[in-house]
């Protein structure tokens, strides 16, 4: 079997347990709009590794061999206990992390919904470009934030076992049927469409994420080219990790 390893294109370091849970200590707090503005951000973070884990442990049922369900079935067990320092720091921001997660709960089952795989190679695209996108989408938010909250989404969106495990298998795929290439490239853009356009509403629809994205803690806000130009970050990052998997972006 082929273990899952950690992924080299993450742009996150790997989880960090040791992470004090002194309380929250930067001044920025201080402000209620920021944190309300952290609240949603690890609410939303929080629902989209739950709905992850759920979407993985469907894929691993419509997984053609048992070494690869067990690899999937690690992978989703990876991912679940990411959420519990998320959790935890939406209560020390005295929140209830139920109800921060509660207004996302609409926007990434509609997605998920929208984008269910048909088949496990499917699931496996997916399971890379799209939770990869959304980790980068999370990451360029967080730069906004003060350092601690900021590490701690770094650490939470380091998923590992994603890069080895998938891209043998759908390399594997297109070497014995290159038919299959072409059919998972147009799947890929699909994610990549339907994934920004969710990035976009979510952070239309919840004020306080805008006004993060208006002005942060440590440097200025988003004018339209810094916008633009995070958006081609996002776009570039899909396009080496479609590569990876032996597909056209």
């Amino acid at each position: 079997m082929t273990e899952p390893s950690p992924d080299p294109t993450a742009t996150a370091s790997a989880p960090d347990t040791s992470r004090p849970t002194s309380g929250v200590t930067s001044v920025a707090f201080e402000d209620p709009d920021y944190r309300a503005a952290v609240v949603d951000l690890l609410g939303a973070i929080s629902y989209g590794e739950i709905a992850a884990f759920d979407r993985l442990t469907d894929d691993a049922r419509l997984a053609p061999a048992l070494p690869d369900k067990l690899a999937l079935a690690k992978m989703a067990t990876v991912q679940f206990g990411l959420i519990q320092p998320m959790l935890e720091r939406i209560t020390e921001l005295g929140a209830d992390p139920l109800e921060a997660m509660a207004p996302f709960r609409t926007p990434f089952d509609v997605f998920h919904a929208s984008t269910a795989p048909s088949d496990w190679l499917e699931g496996l695209v997916k399971a890379y470009v799209g939770d990869g996108l959304a980790a980068d989408f999370y990451v360029e938010i967080a730069a906004f934030l003060d350092a601690e909250t900021r590490e701690l989404i770094t650490a939470s969106l380091a998923h590992a076992g994603y890069a080895d495990f998938v891209v043998d298998r759908v390399r594997r795929a297109i070497a014995d049927d290159p038919r299959v290439g072409g059919r998972l490239a147009l799947w890929g853009r699909r994610l990549m469409g339907e994934a920004l356009s969710q990035a976009q509403r979510v952070a239309a629809e919840r004020d306080s994420l805008a006004a993060l994205l208006a002005g942060g803690v440590d440097r200025p806000g988003m004018d339209l080219a810094a916008l633009a130009r995070m958006f081609s970050r996002l776009t570039e990052n899909h396009t080496r990790r479609m590569a990876e998997l032996g597909l056209d972006a």
